[in-house]
């Protein structure tokens, strides 16, 4: 429309909308509230960290934040600081590269989610600017629970933050990671994303977390942190946050951090592991742990518990074992080797049960917060006192009470102790009950029996669990050989105790050169004459009993032979079997054979094709007629030859020894007879080709005379052949010859002896046109025949050689 005007022709000025008069407002506000939060974080007094206590740092709202920070821990419910954030929050606020190490459950998350979150905002950040922050975790479970913290405290934030953790597909994953302003990720997938996807710009990264950074740092994952750590700036801020922290000079060289805060807020409490924590341990033999843990399943039913295993194929076997033995509380199980979406789903379920027992590995002991647990179960001994802080932190968290017992074996006991004495570590010992122990042994035997596959898994576990006490570097502790690994077998309803293939020195020697049924643990005595095991004093045994005993026939039978230890009765009983290192031939006394030096009732087979016949004397050499591959050796070496182009066999040359050669004669000498022998043979050949040419021309003369006497019997027409006289006849042909020919007759035959040939006869599908068009061919190229006496010069005998042409 066009604009109003005034009556003296000037254009009024038009009032602008109201929306466009407040962006500009509202965008000089916010500047102004920046300055103001800037200005508000550096006048932070950092004294008043030293008394955590105090009224400007008890609240959130007490420190220099921002509004949609501030609005988002108010939504979450989060009020009151924590020590270690009262100390680790203004000190990110301010830029300062941070070491923390706090117990677990003290908050550590937000200590740093909370800088991460300020420094992008106060930095004006925004998709265009790339990637601004990564936080690192060595766990998949404790990367998706920072993440969800991170999505509740900033949810007023307009930042895009990302979950990079496997799992999924990695093309899905790249193609939101350029739009990603902040990333929760483990340190395996980034360093994957860094090295194959393109278009990520890391180069302008402002900030750098690690979560259980000891974890991180160790030598698990050290290679993929420098690899990682060389695509990132060295101008940026670093925090480390841990229950243990690490404070040694090559890994803080390594993440390139600049005069670091150490923040240890627990460094002189009388405890490392939280107040409210009650912590207690019980003696029991590695066999009875089963039996202990069962019954202490079955007393403790309406409890949220965790227990912690060595390895994933010992959680596999606990769980399914008990899932069939059913103690009456819901039964999860959590290990590396599972599937993404299975470890989410079951990390959710536990965390909205109320009564529920989690068997899992080391994979959930760092960091992750299931709530309400009220019991942690180390039903194997941690690999060091870190370890167990890490474990019995899945409880007692935030300030709540929280109950953890350990299993020891009586051998590891006085190591273990001590090291948690050293660590400020209050645990007590505790003595189970008998009437609380309940026996399972015969149960899980049977399952085991029944179902091929439990059996498996126990074989796999019993492996597992003495690996990892063989790896372990403590040998105070973990001492393999001062463990009853029989009775270990026995209790995982094992029939016999799986080789340990991985032990070195005497152990390989003895596992060598002894038979297998001395490698049990059991003496010479508790066997019979037979082989078979004595029946103990007070001993029940069962019909599984004895039925364990026979060698596995499911289709588990290859795999089964090569774990168990347990010699093969059956049609071998003639000699020791010793597996797949010594083969023992069986000794026969001179008493035992005959008068050929046989065993009676021996077979002799000959015309085999070997020098030595083969003896029949055991059923194990009665097999091997059986066996093509065993019988070669009986049946002598083949001979090589060739056939030539007639199918005739003979040797190839071979290349004989100096000696042998020398024999023979001196090289010329040889060479002369070579080439006698091949003139001879080539004179042979010669004659017999000469002889071949000649016989080949004999026939062929031999042919055309009887193609000519053919031919000669067709032109005497229908006459009678009269054949020769025989002695003693007159000659019918000089008779006729001898009789007068009349002139008229004789006249009449010279005449037709000069009569030209008739003209052959028309065929029946032949016309006179075609009679012309072949005599046309006849004479095509025939043409007049002129004498010349001497070359025509002149005109004129030009004009009459044309006209003698043109004559017909």
């Amino acid at each position: 429309m066009p604009a109003a005007r005034a009556a003296n022709g000037a254009r009024t000025p038009q009032k602008k909308h109201p929306k466009e008069t407040q962006k500009p407002l509202k965008r000089k506000r916010e500047q102004e509230d920046l300055e103001k939060l800037r200005k508000a974080v550096d006048e932070f007094d950092l004294k008043d960290l030293k008394n955590p206590e105090s009224e400007t740092t008890a609240k959130f709202s007490t420190l220099p934040l921002s509004q949609p920070t501030a609005s988002g821990l108010e939504a979450s419910h989060f009020q009151n600081l924590t020590d270690v954030q009262a100390k680790a929050i203004p000190l990110g606020l301010k830029g300062r590269d941070i070491l923390g190490a706090a117990k677990t459950g003290s908050g550590k998350t937000l200590a740093f989610l909370i800088p991460v979150l300020e420094k992008l905002y106060r930095a004006q950040w925004t998709e265009y600017d790339g990637l601004g922050a990564m936080i690192i975790s060595p766990t998949r479970e404790l990367a998706v629970q920072i993440f969800e913290v991170l999505r509740k405290i900033g949810r007023y934030h307009t930042f895009s933050a990302g979950l990079v953790i496997g799992g999924k597909s990695l093309r899905e994953e790249a193609e939101r990671l350029g739009r990603m302003n902040i990333l929760v990720c483990t340190p395996g997938r980034m360093l994957q994303h860094l090295d194959q996807t393109a278009g990520i710009d890391v180069d302008n990264l402002q900030i750098l977390v690690l979560d259980e950074a000891d974890r991180i740092m160790d030598m698990g994952f050290q290679s993929a942190v420098d690899a990682l750590v060389e695509h990132l700036p060295t101008l940026r801020q670093t925090m480390l946050f841990s229950a243990t922290q690490s404070k040694k000079i090559s890994d803080l060289a390594r993440l390139s951090l600049k005069d670091p805060e150490y923040v240890a807020v627990h460094e002189d409490a009388a405890s490392a592991t939280p107040t409210t924590l009650t912590q207690h341990y019980l003696v029991t033999p590695l066999a009875e742990k089963m039996e202990t843990l069962y019954g202490f399943i079955k007393a403790n039913l309406k409890t949220k518990m965790v227990v912690f295993l060595s390895s994933g194929k010992q959680v596999r076997f606990v769980y399914e074992s008990f899932r069939h033995l059913q103690p009456g509380t819901p039964l999860l199980h959590l290990h590396g080797r599972q599937k993404q979406t299975a470890r989410l789903e079951i990390t959710s379920r536990f965390s909205a049960a109320k009564y529920s027992c989690l068997f899992a590995t080391d994979v959930v002991a760092r960091g992750v917060d299931f709530p309400a647990v009220d019991w942690v179960v180390q039903m194997d001994c941690p690999e060091d006192t870190d370890t167990y802080i890490h474990r019995v932190g899945r409880t007692a968290r935030y300030e709540r009470d929280g109950k953890a017992v350990l299993f020891l074996d009586p051998s590891e006991e006085e190591g273990m102790l001590k090291r948690l004495e050293q660590r400020k570590v209050p645990i007590h010992k505790v003595n189970v009950k008998e009437k609380k122990k309940q026996n399972i042994k015969n149960q899980i035997q049977d399952m085991c029996f029944k179902n091929p596959d439990l059996k498996y898994l126990g074989q796999k576990a019993f492996i597992s669990y003495t690996r990892s006490v063989h790896l372990q570097k403590d040998k105070e502790i973990f001492n393999l050989k001062k463990l009853d690994l029989d009775e270990y077998a026995a209790s995982l309803g094992l029939p016999g105790t799986p080789q340990i293939k991985f032990q070195k020195g005497e152990d390989v020697k003895k596992i060598k050169n002894a038979p297998r049924a001395g490698l049990s643990s059991d003496s010479e005595s508790d066997f019979d004459e037979n082989g078979k095991r004595r029946k103990k004093k007070g001993e029940v045994r069962t019909k599984y009993d004895r039925m364990f005993e026979r060698t596995n026939q499911d289709v588990l039978t290859s795999h089964y032979t090569k774990l168990v230890g347990d010699e093969e009765q059956g049609a071998n009983d003639e000699e020791d079997d010793d597996g797949d290192f010594l083969s023992v031939k069986r000794v026969l006394e001179g008493n035992d054979l005959d008068g050929n030096g046989l065993v009676p009732g021996a077979k002799i087979i000959t015309g085999l094709g070997g020098e030595e016949p083969f003896v029949v004397d055991s059923k194990r050499r009665e097999k091997m007629l059986k066996s093509k591959k065993k019988m070669l050796k009986f049946k002598g070496k083949g001979d090589k030859v060739v056939f030539d182009d007639d199918g005739v066999a003979h040797h190839p040359y071979r290349i004989i020894g100096e000696e042998d050669f020398q024999q023979d004669g001196s090289a010329e000498a040889q060479r002369q007879k070579f080439v006698e022998s091949e003139a001879v043979k080539v004179q042979e050949a010669d004659a017999n080709d000469k002889q071949l040419a000649k016989d080949r021309r004999r026939e062929k003369k031999e042919k055309r005379k009887a193609r000519e006497a053919m031919e000669d019997d067709e032109g005497l027409g229908s006459m009678p052949r009269l054949s020769a006289p025989s002695d003693g006849e007159e000659d019918p042909l000089a008779l006729m010859a001898s009789l007068p020919i009349a002139e008229g007759e004789r006249g009449h035959a010279e005449e037709e002896e000069e009569r030209p040939p008739k003209k052959k006869a028309k065929k029946w599908f032949q016309d006179d046109s075609e009679d012309e068009r072949e005599k046309a061919k006849s004479r095509k190229g025939k043409g007049k025949v002129i004498e010349v006496a001497e070359a025509p010069n002149t005109l004129e005998d030009y004009e009459a050689l044309a006209a003698g042409l043109l004559e017909d």
